[in-house]
């Protein structure tokens, strides 16, 4: 319980959410997967006030010296003090689950490799789809936990086929676009007490609560890359992706050489140091033959795209029977964009989405998230993007 923190500034509209999100009776045992910042906090926190058994696990998931350095990470360093910290406030149990081997095979090799192939890798999806919603579910199943709980701005719902994954319902701060790799036995396990709150509340809580991390700034970037610098990461783990090739342009000019195509990305235009007079932007990358291919804005309108490591929560048995019926879907492709129009269909036999119009700098190795245009806050499932067409 809270007996160490105030409570009497939090809502009771807030508490009834949380409990109504969770969905058991008091006294139930929960995990809350504790980042060391305020939304987990806050979660943990919400869940012991409503009058559960909550247990509260940390992942460390790179090395802590590396960690301290860096503000604004998560999972190591000074987070990991945090969330230890907020545990005792809070009076809970907590644990540090070392799992650092796992996150750089599963995650930083991973997001090495991706770049490897020409790629833009998402690696928080990969962490989401791996470490914490498989490895840490086993964990909280291991502890007695009925559900496990995050704080993930996203809402579960109970739907006619099962629960639903939806959108947060403050639009600036909904994950599902990192959360569509969600299974459905997964999805049957967790909860998102803080999917209908605005992110402003949620601090509001934690201040009134007397939570320490209240005004703690959030996380930024991607956890384990120093000051943002994702190929100095590359560099180290893949040394050979530094070797230079040429600059090519759509009409098979060679406009200059790169100094390796991990420093590249689609839609790129800055500092491509090439010139022909029009702007110039990266519209494709051959990784095996270190060619980075660069043409004009039009060359990167996109008709349409295949799905791989697709996960399917929509109505229909799996995505290829959704895309053999053409289901209308909104496609999001990447997480700061709205999702553009389109309907399913199979590609040479792998599932691909058709856009209704031409959508711009469509990048492989990026997450595709499907939404249902009769429910748009519905997520149905998605994929990463494996390859894309243009205009026919």
């Amino acid at each position: 319980m809270v007996d160490t923190l105030s409570v009497s500034d939090v809502p009771d509209a807030v508490l009834d959410a949380a409990r109504a999100a969770v969905g058991l009776p008091a006294g139930a045992r929960i995990v809350a997967a504790m980042s060391g910042g305020v939304d987990s906090t806050v979660t943990a926190a919400l869940m012991a006030r409503a009058g559960y058994d909550v247990v509260g696990v940390t992942l460390q998931l790179y090395d802590h010296g590396l960690a301290i350095q860096k503000k604004g990470a998560c999972c190591a360093g000074q987070d990991i003090h945090d969330a230890r910290t907020a545990a005792d406030a809070i009076g809970i149990p907590h644990y540090v689950l070392d799992y650092e081997s796992r996150f750089r095979e599963q995650v930083i090799e991973d997001f090495a490799d991706a770049y490897l192939r020409g790629e833009t890798p998402i690696p928080c999806v990969r962490c989401n789809q791996t470490v914490k919603f498989r490895d840490l579910l086993d964990v909280a199943r291991d502890l007695g936990a009925a559900v496990m709980v995050t704080g993930h701005y996203v809402a579960r719902r109970d739907g006619p086929a099962g629960p639903e994954l939806h959108r947060a319902a403050d639009p600036s701060r909904d994950q599902s676009y990192f959360l569509f790799a969600t299974t459905r036995e997964q999805l049957d396990y967790l909860r998102f007490p803080l999917g209908g709150l605005p992110k402003s509340e949620v601090r509001r809580v934690a201040a009134g609560m007397g939570l320490a991390v209240a005004d703690k700034p959030d996380s930024q970037d991607i956890c384990f890359v120093p000051e943002g610098r994702y190929t100095t990461v590359i560099d180290r783990l893949r040394p050979h992706g530094a070797e230079p090739g040429d600059i090519v342009h759509l009409d098979g000019r060679v406009l200059g050489r790169h100094e390796g195509v991990t420093r590249y990305t689609i839609g790129q235009r800055r500092g491509l140091n090439v010139a022909v007079g029009d702007p110039l932007y990266v519209v494709r990358i051959d990784a095996d033959a270190r060619q980075v291919i660069v043409g004009p804005r039009e060359a990167l309108l996109t008709a349409g795209l295949t799905l791989k490591e697709t996960n399917w929560l929509g109505e229909a048995e799996t995505i290829e029977a959704a895309c053999a019926d053409g289901r209308p879907v909104l496609a999001r492709v990447r997480s700061t964009r709205e999702p553009a129009a389109g309907r399913l269909a199979m590609k040479d036999g792998i599932p691909a989405v058709v856009f209704d119009d031409l959508e711009e700098g469509v990048a492989p190795g990026q997450a595709c998230v499907l939404y249902a245009p009769e429910a748009p806050s519905r997520v149905l499932g998605g994929g990463f993007i494996a390859s894309t067409w243009g205009r026919a």
